[in-house]
């Protein structure tokens, strides 16, 4: 079902924007998109930052409409047979219940508002919904993925990809150098937010969305260092390497640092983790959080040193098609050629790591995919060109670490799901190096 802020003729506005001019903020929005390679998120504040005339109405109508768009986008486009920008608000409103009359209404040039309808436009506002809507429109994907996502699903299909579309949480992982989980949920409860611990980190706070998300950001706890968001799929992820203190770890594509943070933690500040990338600048990111984490943490821009180490974590590059709650324009960004691309990048990283990890210690492969093709078939393959490895069940690890069983889709690898485990879409694989 299609979600939006609510339709346009009956919302309040505010500032000096009309309704027509929202929804021609959306269509350039949604065009600058397509060009770009920023977040949503970040490419709708960039928006704004340069048109501070719009009010704070505007810019959640706005916003909201254009993330409703891009999680329904193969919906819309099927149903007005176009996904051209201005075809999908149009579709977008139609999915609301406004007519003929009401989008017209909304098009016709006034008050910075997008042009008159179109004749054509016109005729597909007023056919009637094409029947038989083939599977990759029922479940929001663009059509190339759908043996993949067949693969990884069978007849889940279509209830993972429904619950892909919800709006995600928000979830927090309490910095253990610094708080106890306890302590963070007391203080947030007591400033009103609706925190609970989650289900399978013992370090998770889930918040559910709402209007107050965007003040944690400036949360005295998260400016001290007591929690940092993220998912809870990613923290088991990062809880099955295990890692301990004294042990010499490396984060060897490490980005802005998320799992780094999570592995100092665990090592309590005693043991060495270095974290590369190749990407300096996301890096250079994660100096400012490991400060106010109070995580002594080794950064490295650039190729890894040598090794060897107890543990090797590998976050790969990936299709990120287990983000589409938080990130819905990912799902129309990939292609088989970026797909074919970042397979290459994981197994070039599979093996750095492997020529670094010392003997009879591991490797975590992960992923936030949901595919195969990134996921067990990189494994089997790393398998074939080093038959010095073997797989560690992730079930055997979670139950040397936490007392609680195994969450969903974890045994010989762990696989989390948006409908299986109500969060982002996750695969970690343990790989054990014989020892001499």
């Amino acid at each position: 079902m299609f979600v939006s802020a609510g339709a346009l003729a009956k919302a309040e506005w505010g500032g000096v924007v009309t309704p027509a001019a929202r929804i021609q903020a959306v269509i350039d929005i949604l065009e600058g998109m397509n060009a770009s390679a920023l977040p949503a998120d970040r490419f709708t504040r960039e928006f704004f930052r340069a048109r501070r005339y719009a009010g704070s109405k505007d810019r959640a109508a706005v916003t909201d409409r254009v993330f409703a768009i891009a999680r329904h986008r193969a919906s819309l486009a099927w149903r007005i047979g176009d996904e051209s920008a201005r075809a999908l608000a149009i579709a977008s409103l139609l999915a609301e219940g406004i007519d003929m009359s009401g989008i017209d209404a909304l098009f016709g040039g006034a008050g910075y508002g997008p042009p008159a309808l179109t004749e054509q436009e016109c005729e597909a506002i007023a056919a009637p919904a094409r029947p038989n809507p083939p599977l990759h429109v029922q479940g929001e994907f663009p059509a190339f993925l759908e043996s993949e996502l067949k693969r990884a699903f069978g007849d889940a299909l279509l209830d993972e990809m429904r619950a892909s579309q919800s709006r995600a949480p928000v979830d927090l992982r309490v910095n253990t150098l610094k708080a106890s989980r306890d302590e963070v949920l007391a203080t947030l409860r007591a400033e009103g937010y609706a925190a609970d611990p989650t289900r399978y980190s013992p370090f998770a706070i889930r918040i559910p969305s709402g209007d107050r998300l965007a003040a944690l950001r400036q949360n005295k706890m998260f400016e001290l260092g007591f929690f940092e968001f993220q998912d809870e799929a990613a923290q088991i992820a990062a809880l099955l390497a295990r890692a301990r203190p004294g042990e010499r770890i490396l984060d060897l594509a490490a980005g802005a640092g998320g799992k780094a943070l999570a592995l100092a933690a665990d090592v309590k500040n005693r043991g060495t983790l270095i974290a590369c990338d190749i990407d300096a600048g996301r890096l250079a990111q994660l100096g400012p959080r490991a400060e106010r984490a109070g995580a002594v943490i080794e950064v490295h821009p650039g190729d890894a040193p040598p090794g060897p180490f107890d543990a090797v974590f590998v976050d790969a590059p990936c299709s990120g098609t287990g983000t589409w709650r938080r990130q819905p324009e990912l799902r129309w960004r990939i292609n088989q050629a970026r797909l074919d691309s970042l397979m290459i990048i994981q197994d070039t990283l599979l093996d750095q790591a492997a020529a670094r990890v010392a003997p009879g210690r591991r490797i975590v492969y992960a992923t936030c995919s949901w595919l195969a093709c990134e996921n067990e078939d990189r494994i089997a393959q790393f398998l074939a060109r080093h038959p010095d490895f073997a797989v560690r069940p992730a079930a055997k690890i979670w139950r040397e670490i936490v007392p609680d069983e195994p969450p969903p889709g974890m045994a010989e690898f762990f696989r989390a799901t948006s409908h299986a485990t109500g969060t982002d879409g996750f695969f970690a694989a343990i790989l054990m190096r014989n020892a001499l």
